[in-house]
């Protein structure tokens, strides 16, 4: 569907065999059937290392014409130096994943709740100083950032507010980009998210947001949407579920 790229967050786990992936399938094999299924996914391990040339240079063969990649910026970026002297990281990074080619798609900034407001001029001056040929979005834990000032920062940069379903963020349908960014992050406190199967039937949650979705895509929104395994406890049957709903009513 054009304009819409749903998907899970990560896709190398093998709690998933047997309940997506084909019972004994190498592991290598993961994400070329990932593919089968979705046309986008969230790097999630980008946040923990950044992925050599080989890995980077193999997602893009093993994927489609039209798949999409969004990745995460370093958590030594974003948790550790809190864009403070990070330049070298940060060039290091988008470089590295600018390996994906035509098949990058945002950039996410997630900051920790020790991220707070008081950051806004280093947050501001970031911003400011990345390459503009990639997309961006930023997604805080922190709820005093939702003002009119930080989204004025965020539209005046053209970097997109990531939309959270998360128990303690409230709800904003706030754009700031021609595109939005939405993770459905559930609560890890309460769901294992490792045992393959759906924990919590999330059908009523998941057919709220598509309502959302639908009227952002009629507003010409391009939409970037990733499930957790902590949301119903199984982020392939979310992805597919909202894709069903979309598909049906658009």
């Amino acid at each position: 569907m054009k304009g819409l790229h749903i998907g899970t967050m990560g896709w190398s786990y093998s709690f998933w065999m047997g309940n997506f992936y084909p019972v004994g399938l190498d592991p290598k094999g993961f994400l070329k059937e990932y593919a089968n299924h979705f046309d986008s996914v969230e790097i999630d391990s980008s946040f923990y290392r950044v992925p050599g040339e080989k890995v980077v240079e193999n997602w893009r063969q093993e994927t489609p014409e039209g798949f999409i990649f969004s990745a995460k910026f370093p958590g030594a970026i974003t948790h550790e130096k809190m864009l403070v002297d990070c330049e070298e990281e940060v060039q290091f990074f988008i470089k590295r994943i600018s390996l994906l080619g035509e098949k990058l798609g945002p950039l996410l900034l997630q900051f920790p709740y020790a991220f707070k407001k008081e950051r806004y001029d280093d947050l501001k001056d970031f911003l400011s100083r990345l390459p503009k040929r990639h997309r961006y979005a930023v997604e805080v834990k922190e709820k005093k950032w939702l003002s009119d000032r930080f989204y004025r920062l965020l539209g005046d940069t053209g970097v997109a507010l990531a939309l959270v379903d998360h128990p303690w963020m409230p709800e904003t349908n706030e754009l700031t980009a021609d595109f939005t960014y939405i993770r459905w992050e559930g609560d890890r406190k309460k769901i294992k998210g490792t045992t393959g199967a759906v924990e919590r039937d999330r059908k009523d949650d998941i057919s709220a947001w598509a309502l959302r979705i639908e009227k952002f895509l009629r507003d010409s929104i391009e939409v970037y949407g990733y499930f957790s395994k902590y949301y119903s406890g199984h982020s392939p049957t979310d992805s597919k579920y909202m894709l069903s709903i979309l598909d049906k009513d658009l």
